[in-house]
Parts: C-alpha cells; sequence; structure tokens
C-alpha cells in the first residue's frame, strides 16, 4: 500500500517525474482513491540504443513491462489481452477476477463502482503485476477498465518500487452505443449494458500529458484491433529501452 505520511516519488518511462500523496482525512487516516500528482521538473532519462535500464550507483538491469490493456466495458480488454499475452509469451492477469465480492455483487445490482470500492483492487492488480515480474517473468498484461487518470496513477506507482518496470496503457475507444450493443450481446457477465453509461459518465480519457497510453479504435474487427495491438506494443519492445535515474 502506498505511505500516506510522505509523498512517492515515481521516476516513469512518460510524463515528468510524478509524487503521489494521499487526501487525509480528520481521524489521520487515508481517502481511499484519492491520489493527488504533482509534476516535477525532470523527466525521465531516455538512453538511446541502451537494452538496460539504468539504477542509482552505475547498476543495470533488463527491463521489465506492465502492458495494461484499459477502456469501458466492450472495448475488448480481455481479449485483446489473451492475444497479446499468447504472442509475447507474458502473463495474463485479469483485472475482473481481482474485484472483491461485494464489488462484484455491486455491479451485478448495476450499482456503479465509486473510488473508494476501486482503491483496493487496483492496488492489488498493481502488486500481483509486480509479483509475477519478480517472480521473473519479463512482463505482464493486464486487463483493468482505469477509467481515470488517478486510477492509472495507481498503477504507474509500481515503478516506485521497481525502477526497471516499465509501465504502457493500451487504451481501447469506441462510441457508447457500439459499446452498448456488444455488452447486450453478453451472457453471463455481471457488467450489464446499464453500466456501460455509467462508466462513459467518470471515464477521463488519457491526456497529452499521459505520454505512456497507446491509444486504439476498436470499432474495426477484433482481429484487426488485437494485429494493431500487438503492432504497436512490439514497436515499444524494439524501440530503444529506457534508462531511469533516481532523483
Amino acid at each position: 500500500m502506498l505511505s500516506v505520511d510522505s509523498p512517492l516519488l515515481v521516476t516513469g518511462n512518460t510524463t515528468p517525474s510524478t509524487s503521489f500523496t494521499k487526501d487525509m482525512s480528520p481521524n489521520g487516516s487515508h481517502t481511499p482513491g484519492r491520489v493527488h500528482v504533482a509534476q516535477s521538473a525532470r523527466g525521465p532519462t531516455i538512453a538511446n540504443g541502451s537494452t538496460d535500464a539504468t539504477l542509482s550507483g552505475g547498476r543495470t538491469t533488463k527491463p521489465h513491462h506492465i502492458f495494461l490493456v484499459t477502456g469501458p466495458a466492450g472495448v475488448g480488454k480481455s481479449s485483446v489481452a489473451a492475444y497479446l499475452s499468447k504472442k509475447l509469451n507474458f502473463p495474463y492477469i485479469e483485472g475482473d477476477e481481482f474485484h472483491p465480492r461485494a464489488n462484484v455483487e455491486k455491479m451485478s445490482n448495476g450499482i456503479p463502482l465509486t473510488d473508494a470500492d476501486r482503491w483496493d483492487w487496483l492496488t492489488a492488480l498493481r502488486e500481483e503485476s509486480q509479483r509475477r515480474i519478480q517472480s521473473g517473468s519479463e512482463g505482464v498484461v493486464l486487463t483493468c477498465s482505469a477509467l481515470k487518470q488517478k486510477y492509472r496513477d495507481v498503477i504507474r506507482v509500481a515503478g516506485y518500487f521497481d525502477h526497471s518496470l516499465l509501465i504502457h496503457f493500451i487504451y481501447l475507444s469506441a462510441p457508447e452505443e457500439l459499446l452498448l450493443e456488444r455488452v447486450r450481446l453478453r451472457q453471463n457477465h455481471y457488467m450489464g449494458a446499464n453500466m456501460v453509461h455509467s462508466q462513459f459518465e467518470v471515464l477521463e480519457p488519457p491526456g497529452p500529458n499521459e505520454r505512456d497510453v497507446i491509444s486504439i479504435d476498436v470499432s474495426g474487427t477484433l482481429n484487426e484491433v488485437q494485429e494493431d495491438a500487438l503492432r504497436k506494443v512490439s514497436e515499444i519492445l524494439a524501440n530503444e529501452s529506457y534508462s531511469r535515474v533516481n532523483e
């Protein structure tokens, strides 16, 4: 879990260095789901041609990757993530499986989740991703709606704990009407069509400051979307790697 008594400094592979703090309630405890992002002037260092992430003290280590497939219900997160996992030979973490029972019951009854409902879920996904990588995987593919920037920031905090870790978001998007139709055709899934609208009401599409995001329009066929995602991910993995320098 995040510490609430001091900011966390995250030197990510995307936006300038970011510090995270939680709102404090009057009794000194944190308010779940509230993450403040403060940009510093110094961003990450890019090492052209390097294959290692540079750590403090001159040590180097092979970079590891979290590819988080995100977007509202109905965009095909699970289908795209499973495809990438197979092609990349990375373990696949299905975010829906980590929701606590209370969250599943709320969504099954058409009740939108609050920030507080999502906080521990997001933390669990981040920690499971780190555990898989610490167990020897070069990377993981994770699904999570991550509708707001502060939810995505929770995953970005993983880079604070492991400075070899590079985090990438694959944002799948489509018009609400198309996603409503797709969700209506689902069977035996707790996320009903009425939940799609509630997700669009709170959705914060990635902005220009979130430079670790790949955006993909999923209006085409599933095969087209999968191939587009694989091509863009492959370009990232083939490109110059990143060098990280501790503040």
